[in-house]
């Protein structure tokens, strides 16, 4: 397709006046939600005074939140059509700042719903009961009860919050605009500039010595800054942990795992299940090792595909009917729904053009269609991205409409599940009906990959953010040395007896930001466990399994995480559940086995 977006057909793009059909529809929103945050404050007098007033107050907070959503719907997807317009990253600005305004004018609200007693609220529960729509909300902010200090103490630390944080972008600020990794040559022997973004691809070379030469460089140039890596880490490690202390919370861990209406006993359960079946990743390296003809097999190795590209091409009219069909397995509903939604609603924003913004996901708001964005470019991987984020899209369809706005949006901790499942679904069913050993392979490969980087190499970085919280909460000091040793040991754990671990991977941590988002890594891993057994129980069960399926997607935020999960019966305390998916991984590795030896 071409790079000019002007060129390509309409039914290939967003329509996004589905949203606001000219400016003078946004600035209508615009100026409606400018006048609520004006109005807010004076809830601050009133919501604990009586149900009329805690119900105004709540109505209003609801009221401001959908007007704010849809604005930044409209204003984030116009502008990762086009990144370089100023236009639409001036309306984004604008849409942000709104949202400070209402959050400072809202600052409030939570406090007071935590001083409310259980007495006092009952009773206005009887004497208004519109308020009980509001209960998730309101059991919401008072679950936080045990961790609020007094509103002096709470305010000195609203204050100081302004004043520190910040580690996770000066590290990317560091690695990506100061730090200078220097040159490699090439597969075709020219010198090529090698950066943290892409390096990857590097890795992936079929030039061994091109993966090596970039895997040394790396680490060479990371070690240089090594003992500023370690303070930036060990200054954030002592912000948090010192903060969950504060609070009365057990550990960091706890504090984190909290927001997300879990318990550190899920986060462990999946490191000790995955480090008790490690012999089966183990296998995975032993295949690659075979496959790629490797006396040794090292780390810079790890990234080189079994197989190259699968050379077919497929139509995004092919990707559509693929995916559709895969999914005709959830029902009329879903299946029309989602079939109308790519073909009559213009959902997905398809082909890469100048300036749009890269990759894929699904967007949207309460009171927008489900928008998804891809670069498609005629792939298999392309097709399984499309099940992938379809399958955001109707989580997000079936949460919408079953739930009122404030309960409508899942946590963070199941948002993968439903499009993982998705991509599974598809994979199987094109394993099942293929009949070319290259597309095979290639499906195969995708897989393994997907449950090497998503389940084993999240859940290494996870025992690896939970150690050293746990070294800090301890009173050690982390330095360079204590990390990377750290680091290693896992490191050489997880890749076990066939890959040679070599000792520059101990460097590796200072790479990976997501170390300073707060326990964030181990959510991969166990929505992909999940998946993995919800698939599993819909390919053995059928249409029993998959009413119990559709009703977790239903369940949006009205339920928590964990909850949501045991409507699809599956509970994620159950060591069982991140079985299914190593299960699911070493099945792969053996029919990747069989069919390459055919």
């Amino acid at each position: 397709m071409t790079e000019n977006r002007a060129e390509i057909p309409a039914k290939y793009k967003w329509d996004l006046t589905a949203i606001y059909a000219d400016a003078d529809a946004f600035e209508r929103d615009y100026s409606a939600a400018k006048e609520i945050i004006e109005k807010f404050p004076a809830h601050e007098g009133t919501m604990k005074e009586s149900a009329a007033g805690l119900l105004s107050c709540l109505e209003d907070s609801v009221r401001l939140d959908r007007i704010i959503s849809k604005l930044f719907t409209y204003t984030s997807l116009s502008s990762d059509l086009d990144t370089s317009d100023n236009g639409a990253l001036a309306l984004e600005g604008r849409v942000m700042e709104l949202a400070n305004d209402a959050g400072a004018a809202s600052y409030f609200v939570s406090p007071a719903l935590i001083s409310l007693d259980e007495e006092t609220l009952g009773r206005w529960y009887e004497e208004c009961p519109e308020l009980k729509a509001y209960v998730r909300a309101i059991d919401g902010s008072r679950r936080y009860k045990p961790y609020t200090l007094s509103d002096d103490n709470e305010r000195l630390l609203a204050n100081l919050d302004r004043g520190i944080g910040g580690y996770g972008q000066i590290r990317s600020t560091f690695a990506n605009a100061d730090i200078d990794f220097g040159y490699i040559k090439g597969e075709d022997g020219k010198k090529v500039h090698l950066t943290d973004a892409n390096y990857v691809t590097f890795l992936m070379s079929a030039d061994r010595r091109v993966r090596r030469a970039a895997f040394t460089k790396m680490y060479e140039t990371y070690k240089q800054y090594g003992n500023t890596f370690a303070a930036l880490m060990n200054a954030f490690l002592k912000e948090r942990t010192t903060s969950s202390k504060v609070r009365g919370y057990d550990s960091s861990l706890q504090c984190s795992v909290y927001a997300d209406e879990v318990t550190p006993v899920i986060y462990n359960t999946l490191i000790s299940t995955v480090n008790e079946h490690l012999p089966v990743l183990y296998d995975y390296y032993k295949l690659k090792k075979e496959v790629l003809g490797l006396s040794r097999y090292h780390l810079y190795d790890i990234y080189t595909p079994l197989i190259g590209e699968c050379t077919k091409t497929y139509t995004y009219e092919e990707a559509v009917e693929e995916v559709l069909d895969a999914l005709k397995i959830f029902g009329s509903e879903y299946h029309d729904v989602l079939e109308a939604g790519i073909k009559e609603k213009r959902w997905v924003d398809v082909y890469p053009s100048r300036g749009k913004r890269s990759g894929a996901y699904s967007g949207g708001c309460y009171d927008t269609e489900p928008y998804i964005l891809l670069n498609y470019t005629e792939t298999l991987d392309d097709i399984s991205t499309l099940a992938h984020e379809a399958g955001h899209s109707m989580h997000s369809y079936f949460s919408r409409k079953h739930n009122t706005p404030q309960d409508s949006e899942y946590k963070i901790f199941v948002a993968e599940v439903a499009s993982t499942v998705n991509e599974l679904i598809f994979a199987h069913k094109k394993l099942r009906e293929s009949e070319s050993r290259e597309e095979k392979l290639s499906i195969l490969n995708q897989l393994l990959e997907t449950y090497k980087g998503t389940l084993f190499r999240q859940t290494m970085f996870a025992e690896f953010e939970r150690d050293i919280h746990a070294m800090c909460e301890a009173g050690q000091t982390l330095t360079r040395d204590v990390l990377c040793e750290k680091y290693y040991e896992i490191v050489k754990r997880y890749f076990g007896p066939d890959v040679v671990c070599d000792d520059d991977i101990a460097y590796e941590w200072m790479r990976i930001p997501h170390f300073y988002m707060f326990f964030y890594v181990y959510k991969y891993a166990t929505c992909i466990s999940a998946a993995s057994s919800i698939v599993k129980r819909i390919e053995t069960e059928g249409d029993a399994y998959i009413g119990k399926y559709l009703e977790f997607l239903r369940c949006g935020g009205s339920k928590s995480p964990l909850d949501s999960l045991k409507v699809a019966d599956i509970d994620m305390s159950d060591p069982a559940v991140i079985e299914d998916a190593i299960a699911d991984f070493a099945d792969t590795i053996k029919q990747f086995r069989e069919i390459y030896n055919s």
